[in-house]
């Protein structure tokens, strides 16, 4: 991991978002580094700033379980979507559970269910399961 580390430092320090995204998860970890949900949320707010999904439901996670920042679930929302609109189905699953238990958003079981449905039918197993549990 160290190896990976100093090669993921390199390319995010030139603005790589999946370097940086890379580093991050390193960093929430401790692979390669000492852990620190503080500095994965540093790389992975300049990843997400770049538009890069995966990092802004990385950093959508760090805001709902108040790793690293304030604990909020508007701010976790506001990431989930963002990276939920460019198709990551990890935060599609994300967002249909906030919306299902009214988690920085209003509950909204249209909502939840339009969400989990995008993200199960990208395979998320999760969601899948969610969506049969809101059925029963």
């Amino acid at each position: 991991y160290a190896e990976a580390v100093k090669w993921f430092r390199r390319a995010a320090d030139q603005g790589d978002a999946a370097a940086q995204n890379n580093l991050g998860v390193c960093y929430k970890n401790g692979q390669g580094v000492a852990q620190s949900y503080a500095e994965a949320v540093k790389w992975y707010r300049r990843a997400a700033d770049q538009g890069l999904a995966a990092a802004q439901c990385n950093l959508g996670v760090c805001y709902e379980n108040g790793q690293g920042v304030a604990q909020s679930y508007a701010e976790a929302v506001k990431w989930f979507r963002r990276a939920a609109d460019q198709g990551n189905a990890t935060a599609q699953r994300r967002l249909g559970f906030c919306y299902r238990f009214g988690r920085g958003v209003k509950e909204d079981l249209s909502q939840a269910k339009k969400w989990l449905q995008l993200s199960a039918n990208q395979g998320d197993a999760l969601a899948k399961g969610m969506l049969d549990n809101m059925k029963e």
